[in-house]
C-alpha cells in the first residue's frame, strides 16, 4: 500500500509546491531567540511580534523574499571597554522567516517599547465561477 501525500493525492492537483514548502520550513533549524508571538488581529489580519531588546531600528531589517518574510537582527557590539560582571543580555544576530501564503501581504511595521511588531493583511479572493467550453473533437 502506497502512502498518499500532498504530491501524490490524485485529487490534489499542483500541490507539489506546498509538499516542499512544508519540507523546508521543518527543516529551518530556528533555535528559538528571538522569542516572538503570531497573533490573529481580526478575521483577515495578522500580527508578529518579536521581543528585540537591545535592537535599534538601523540593526534591524525586514524583507520579502519569495512568499517568506524574513526577519534579521545585527546588534553593534558597544561593549569595549566596559567590564561586565554577567551578561545576560543576548546581542547577538539573528534571523526569523516566516512563509506567507498567497494572497497575504506585509501592511507595515513599528518598534514599540523593544518589541517589532511586524502587520499583516490576507485579502480575501472574489469567488469566479467560470464555464469551460467543451469543443468536438
Amino acid at each position: 500500500m502506497t502512502k498518499l501525500t500532498l504530491a501524490t493525492h490524485p485529487f490534489l492537483l499542483g500541490f507539489d509546491e506546498l509538499e516542499r514548502l512544508v519540507e523546508r520550513t521543518a527543516k529551518s533549524g530556528n533555535d528559538g531567540y528571538p522569542p516572538y508571538n503570531i497573533e490573529q488581529t481580526s478575521e483577515n489580519a495578522f500580527r508578529i511580534t518579536l521581543a528585540v531588546a537591545g535592537f535599534a531600528e538601523e540593526d534591524l531589517s525586514i524583507t520579502l523574499e519569495d512568499k517568506q518574510l524574513v526577519i534579521r537582527g545585527r546588534s553593534t557590539d558597544d561593549s569595549e571597554g566596559r567590564v561586565f560582571l554577567h551578561r545576560g543580555i543576548a546581542a547577538r544576530q539573528f534571523q526569523r522567516s516566516f512563509v506567507l501564503a498567497d494572497g497575504v501581504e506585509v501592511a507595515g511595521a513599528a518598534m514599540e517599547n523593544g518589541l517589532l511588531h511586524v502587520d499583516m493583511k490576507r485579502s480575501v479572493p472574489e469567488t469566479v465561477v467560470q464555464t469551460i467550453k467543451i469543443k468536438k473533437g
